[in-house]
This record gives structure tokens, C-alpha cells and sequence, in this order.
């Protein structure tokens, strides 16, 4: 009996040491987004657009978290202020807005908290899986088009919208007042489409963009091959033939802690 209690006690006030750790935290995001893929294929740090989330992160401990997030923001590319001239003569371009929802692991490297001994600076590491809305369009001639609409590779059916995604990527936290954090991160995500920017294989065969209204017809080969010279035979290479796109996210997050269980005693 006495083993009994001495092993209950124990085990008591361990649980209360891992309670007291488990803290929630409510977070403002904001940074820039950016995109590589078919029109953006060597430059992993190309971001141009600002993004904004918000994070509900629950900490199980000093060194493991886990993180809710949304997170929106916009993508784009523009070939025509390429530095490549092979880029100039395609002429692509899109832009698309993006709405993520993310659940990721966190670690850190120190022993990062806001109690006596702990350190109030960590590096950390991520990862984690989410889906993403998206929509690529384009200003041609004046006017916005929503490109899924218009099948521009010839594909059968139309492009799912909604991809799933794998989050992952590193950063630092410093806490300071006690319960407010600052958190810098970098974040990449590799995707399961290739049509973030509307552009995935070859030109298709003009036949393959008729339509039984002759101005839709020319609107879906104008919005297929833009170059000035109509470089786009079919069979040709239009995309990189890299099987999927990819997106990141680099933002400094301001969160505040809730200390959500305390020890009884």
C-alpha cells in the first residue's frame, strides 16, 4: 500500500508538472507569399504579395507544439517582366488569390517557455498538412478572366480548385512580458497540383479550344498562347513538366499566452 501511494503522489504531481506546461496561444500573422512553379522556376525566394493569418496554437510542452492556422494571401507571376527572354516570348502571366488551413507540428530546440530556468529564445522546425483555395486569373486586354473556366491546355475537364499541401519550414520565438511571443518563420508548400498559375504541360491542338461560339473559341486560343509571335504549337512545351507547384510563406507572428491548467495545490 505504501509503494501504492508513493507511485500515486508521484504520478500526481508529475501530471500536474505536464498540466501546468500546456498553454494555449492566440496569434496575428502577417508577411508576404510568393510561388514557384511553371512561370517562376529559380527564384525559391520570390515573394510579392502581403498575406495575413491568424494561429491557435495548443504547447503540450516546453519543446512540442501544435498549430491551427489560416492564412490568406495572393500569388502571382507576370512573364513579360521576366529577365529570361524565353519567358518575355511566352508571355504568361496570372495572379490568384489563396485561403489556407493548416495543422502543424512544432519543435523546439531549446527548452522554450516563460518559468525560472527556461530560455525565452528558441529555433524551431515545422510540419504539417493543409488545404488551399485557389483561383488563377489573368488581365488580358483590359479584362479578368477566371482561367479554370477556360481549359486552356485542352484538358477535358476543369481543374479542381482546392489542394492539399504539406507545410513545412523553420524559425525563431523570443517571449518577452511573460505571455507574449514574437515569431518569425519560413514556410514552403509542396502541393498536389500543377495548376496554382493555369500552366501544367504542352499547347494543345487549336481543335481542342472550339466552341460552338466562334468568340469563345478565339478567346480560349488567345488566353492559351499570349506570345506575340504564337510560338504555342501544339505538342510544344508551355509548362516546365515539373509535376507539381509550389507556394511559401515568410511572416512574423505576435501571439499571446493562456495559461490553461494549474496544479491544485
Amino acid at each position: 500500500m505504501t509503494h501504492f501511494i508513493k507511485v500515486f503522489i508521484l504520478s500526481f504531481f508529475g501530471f500536474c508538472s505536464l498540466a501546468a506546461a500546456q498553454t494555449w496561444e492566440l496569434g496575428l500573422t502577417g508577411g508576404a507569399m510568393g510561388y514557384m512553379g511553371d512561370l517562376n522556376q529559380n527564384n525559391p525566394l520570390a515573394l510579392n504579395h502581403p498575406a495575413l493569418g491568424l494561429t491557435v496554437k495548443r504547447n503540450i510542452d516546453s519543446y512540442w507544439a501544435i498549430k491551427f492556422g489560416v492564412l490568406q494571401g495572393k500569388i502571382s507571376d507576370d512573364e513579360s517582366k521576366s529577365k529570361y527572354q524565353q519567358e518575355i516570348n511566352r508571355n504568361l502571366s496570372f495572379f490568384s488569390p489563396v485561403t489556407e488551413g493548416s495543422v502543424s507540428l512544432e519543435f523546439n530546440l531549446f527548452d522554450y517557455g516563460f518559468e525560472f530556468r527556461q530560455k525565452c529564445f528558441t529555433p524551431f522546425l515545422f510540419a504539417g498538412v493543409a488545404l488551399a483555395g485557389f483561383n488563377p486569373k489573368t488581365d488580358f486586354n483590359g479584362d479578368v478572366y477566371e482561367l479554370v473556366y477556360y481549359k486552356t491546355e485542352g484538358q477535358a475537364e476543369e481543374y479542381k480548385t482546392i489542394a492539399f499541401s504539406v507545410p513545412y519550414g523553420a524559425g525563431v520565438k523570443y517571449n518577452f512580458g511573460r505571455y507574449f511571443n514574437v515569431i518569425g518563420e519560413i514556410g514552403y508548400r509542396n502541393t498536389n497540383t500543377d495548376y496554382l498559375d493555369d500552366v501544367s504541360g504542352v499547347y494543345p491542338d487549336p481543335s481542342k479550344l472550339a466552341e460552338t461560339d466562334p468568340n469563345k473559341t478565339a478567346l480560349r486560343q488567345a488566353l492559351s498562347d499570349r506570345s506575340a509571335g504564337k510560338i504555342g504549337n501544339p505538342g510544344t512545351q508551355r509548362g516546365d513538366f515539373r509535376k507539381k507547384d509550389s507556394y511559401l510563406f515568410v511572416g512574423i507572428t505576435l501571439s499571446y499566452t493562456f495559461v490553461s491548467q494549474k496544479c491544485p495545490f
